[in-house]
């Protein structure tokens, strides 16, 4: 593709502009030799809202072209993609101006991602997007692509960062936290590995990453006090962000007199690439293998409602990028990749580390809410349409008196389910389900409505086997008709033959499958035993008390300065526990509590077939400064902490310190006597966790002030808004295991809480396809696979997997209705990514760019800024 913008000509000055050139010094031996990097970093939504964040950006571009022109050595080095979109579509001018900048070299783009996300909390599919459509932008506009990352101002760097940046073109990368009082690492500047073997060049800005907009003397003194003593080559960031335009004239004249002084320094007008080409051949550079934490632990847990929606919107998106792929194949709609990419640069926007992290003012999270909920709404739509489309399609014989249901599952594995739908207007008081492929009769089981009224007031759970990213169907009857077709089509015997005949039977504090039995303490309101029959494991150590703990938190929004939230004062008090469901699917019991004017409702579920107990807690919090962290003791020792993190493991320390993690958090040891044991804690919005021993706990909430920073100190009878007061939602499950996390499944589990089956009514009609079909299935082994879409380039599909036990493994996906199968083997930790061209020729690995690794070279050759 030939770029728009590439190599124009210089931009002439400004008609009487006074033109002035830096002096620096020629290199020589014996000198600290310092890169100045002239930067100005941007908060799109902070102690603002994004529409006063797109002004700023244009005051700052505008403000550092003009820079440009009255400095014929000024360099101005920016991040984030997003930024120079809006500048295209706002001010075309401006961005034809920075174009021509970027072709010189003198607007030097690094990142190359969409904004500096918050750099934990994203699904892994987040980052590579964040740098899929980037720098493809870059390449489109420009003719190059970012080859050094860029995540100056967020709080922490997940563990399997040099991976995904690697693998999409960057090769160096730059971060100021956490500081070297928060983290210590092998030195400011290192190799950082991922385990499966990627690593990048990365640098930790010694002090600060913007300036104030006089003089530099004192700014650069800092920077070198905190630089390691040996380091002869340093980068040094200036330039005044946030509101102030970015490098100024007095910082600009201020590095002339510096590079003309007789004190030993060399300070060059620079951007990053002329540092890391330096630096890129030494052989003394440490290895780093691991995340980079910790800096503001509170903002794992701040804002219940932005990480809710971030996470129900990613796993929306990705659904429906499967679904459009397959209604696409089967020649339904389009693949609607222009509304999805949309959709998908929404929810990279508000993953703005100020945004998801919790820290931004009020008004920012309705502005947030509204653009989840819209990207929420384009993925639900497409997701719909798609699966209508495939649907309409399968051949439904007319049966008078029964109502066929399409259970759909979104994941690329066979699952197994309880699913809950509201039934469609009918007159038939209990039913019973057949599985229209078999002729089997399924369990299904009458639940309370969520309309309270008559007529369409019925709402079922039925024990559904899916198909690998496919469909069954269901056929709902009148319970005496399915009892005598299935005794009339499978004899008198099969009367019996109920698919997934296991019952969960239950008592007012007992829930009892085949594997699981699990006892409720009315006096505490939680679990008294939990014990794994499959094991002969009881994890629920004696003793113990009422889990929901609730702490004082005097920290600001960010929990600056605080490694973990230990300052007991209370726990919710049991209030009631009751039986409210018991059938042939799952049994409910339901455990109320209260603390002071809030209240906690957890309806502890289990599935007829499950080896999970899953818990829908529905909070009513209304505690300010406070914590509630749910504690889920266990009887384990020699206990490890694995924590899930962007497309990943990690094992963690377990000594109690505030820790992030994603879907997941496993602990596994032994039980008395030696045994193997643990269980995993999955759940669907929320990130910050602490293992205290053997001890998980999950931080369901917190209540600071809204965007409160140290040292500001609260002001008495000032009425201040506080995040998370009233209700809020949220699902968590329990797996029980042998010792092994891998062979329990938990990845897969966390992936089918965060996506459920959905439930389509259908009607009577011919058609093609059969009552039950699976389009792609990943194995269901180690290695998942997380993405089907359509290529960037519309020249085929892609598909994206990796491996999540931490060992070498291998997979075989397959894909029956593109008539292809990839085998292949990943080492620990390895993402790939396919392309399955429509041409019908050879699949291909590609970079997460969706190019061939030439082509990907290539175009970080050119990409490479040189700072010319």
């Amino acid at each position: 593709m030939t770029p728009k913008y590439i190599r124009a000509r210089p931009y002439p000055a400004r008609a009487g502009a006074h033109t002035r050139k830096v002096v620096l010094m020629s290199e020589g031996t014996g000198e600290r030799l310092l890169y100045m990097i002239g930067n100005a970093h941007i908060d799109p939504v902070w102690l603002w809202q994004w529409q006063e964040g797109l002004h700023e950006v244009r005051a700052t571009f505008r403000s550092a072209l003009d820079r440009m022109e009255e400095y014929d050595d000024f360099i101005f080095t920016c991040d984030s993609v997003a930024y120079l979109e809006w500048a295209e579509r706002v001010d075309p001018e401006l961005f034809e101006r920075i174009a021509r900048r970027v072709g010189e070299g003198r607007f030097v783009v690094v990142g190359g991602w969409w904004v500096e996300p918050d750099c934990n909390l994203p699904h892994g599919e987040s980052f590579v997007r964040q740098a899929l459509y980037s720098q493809r932008f870059l390449r489109d506009r420009f003719g190059r692509v970012a080859t050094i990352g860029c995540n100056v101002d967020p709080f922490g760097h997940a563990a399997t960062f040099p991976q995904l940046l690697s693998k999409a073109g960057i090769n160096a990368y730059m971060f100021l936290r956490p500081g070297p009082k928060e983290k210590t690492l092998p030195g400011e500047l290192f190799w950082w590995a991922s385990p499966e073997g990627s690593r990048v060049l990365a640098y930790r800005i010694p002090y600060g990453y913007e300036s104030p907009g006089d003089a530099l003397d004192t700014f650069v003194e800092r920077a070198l006090e905190r630089a390691p003593a040996h380091e002869e080559q340093l980068m040094v960031f200036y330039g005044v962000g946030n509101h102030g335009g970015g490098p100024t004239r007095e910082n600009l004249d201020s590095i002339g007199r510096l590079s003309s002084a007789d004190n030993g320094l060399r300070p060059r007008l620079s951007g990053p690439g002329r540092y890391f080409d330096a630096m890129v051949g030494r052989t003394d550079l440490p290895t780093y293998v691991g995340d980079l934490q910790h800096h503001a632990v509170g903002c794992y847990s701040a804002h219940s409602g932005v990480k809710r929606w971030n996470r129900r919107a990613e796993h929306l998106l990705l659904a429906a990028e499967r679904w459009c792929t397959i209604a696409a194949r089967l020649g339904g709609p389009a693949y609607p990749g222009a509304d999805l990419a949309q959709a998908w640069k929404l929810v990279l926007f508000n993953q703005f580390h100020d945004i998801l992290a919790g820290t931004a003012i009020a008004p920012a999270y309705e502005d947030a809410r509204d653009q989840f909920g819209y990207a929420s709404a384009v993925a639900a739509d497409a997701l719909n349409l798609a699966v209508q489309s495939v649907s309409r399609r399968i051949g439904i014989a007319a049966e008078a008196g029964t109502i066929p249901y399409v259970i759909v599952n979104p994941l690329p594995w066979p699952v197994r389910s309880e699913v809950e739908f509201e039934l469609e207007g009918t007159s038939i008081a209990d039913v019973d389900a057949v599985d229209e492929e078999s002729g089997t009769l399924v369990p299904v089981q009458r639940v309370r409505s969520l309309a309270t009224l008559g007529g369409r007031h019925r709402r079922v759970v039925l024990a559904a086997d899916l198909p690998a990213l496919g469909y069954r169907v269901y056929r709902l009857r009148p319970q005496d008709v399915a009892a005598s077709a299935v005794a009339a089509s499978a004899g008198a015997a099969a009367g019996a033959a109920v698919a997934g005949a296991a019952v969960a039977e239950a008592s007012e504090v007992v829930l009892e499958n085949t594997h699981l039995r699990v006892e409720v303490d009315p006096a505490t309101g939680w679990l008294a035993s939990l014990f794994d029959k499959a094991g002969g494991a009881e994890l629920v150590p004696a003793g113990t008390v009422g889990h929901a703990v609730v702490l004082e938190d005097r920290s600001d929004t960010w929990s600056h300065d605080l490694v973990a939230y230990d300052e007991e004062i209370g726990r919710f008090a049991c209030t009631s526990v009751r039986r409210i469901e018991a059938g042939p699917v799952r049994s409910v019991i339901e455990v109320e509590s209260a603390f002071g004017s809030s209240r906690l409702v957890e309806r502890l579920v289990l599935g007829a077939r499950s080896r999970h107990l899953e818990v829908r807690a529905v909070l009513d919090w209304r505690e300010h400064q406070r914590v509630l962290k749910l504690r889920f003791p266990s009887a384990l020792a020699q206990a490890t902490a694995i924590f899930s993190v962007p497309y990943g493991r990690l094992q963690r320390p377990h000594e109690g310190s505030e820790e992030v993690g994603q879907a997941w958090v496993d602990i596994s040891g032994v039980l008395a006597g030696g045994k193997p044991a643990g269980w995993a804690l999955l759940n669907d919005g929320k990130y910050g966790y602490d293992v205290r021993g053997s001890e998980i706990g999950m931080t369901a909430v917190r209540s600071p002030v809204y965007a409160w920073h140290n040292p500001h100190k609260l002001e008495p009878g000032v009425r201040y808004e506080y995040l998370d007061q009233g209700c809020q939602e949220f699902t968590y499950a329990l797996v029980p295991h042998g010792g092994d996390p891998a062979a329990a499944g938990v990845v897969r589990l966390a992936e089918e809480l965060n996506e459920r089956p959905l439930a389509l009514p259908e009607h009577f009609h011919p058609g093609p396809l059969p009552p039950a079909q699976g389009f792609v299935d990943d194995g269901s082994g180690a290695v998942v696979l997380s993405v089907l879409k359509q290529a960037e380039d519309g020249n085929g599909f892609v598909v994206r997997a990796y491996e999540t036990t931490g060992r070498p493994s291998s997979a075989r996906l397959e894909f029956p209705l593109f008539g292809r199968t990839i085998e292949s083997s990943f080492a620990p930790g390895e993402i790939k990514t396919f392309l399955l061209p429509g041409s019908g020729g050879p699949v291909e690995e590609v970079s997460l760019l969706e190019w061939s690794t030439e082509d990907l070279d290539r175009m970080a050759t050119a990409g490479h800024d040189g700072d010319a």
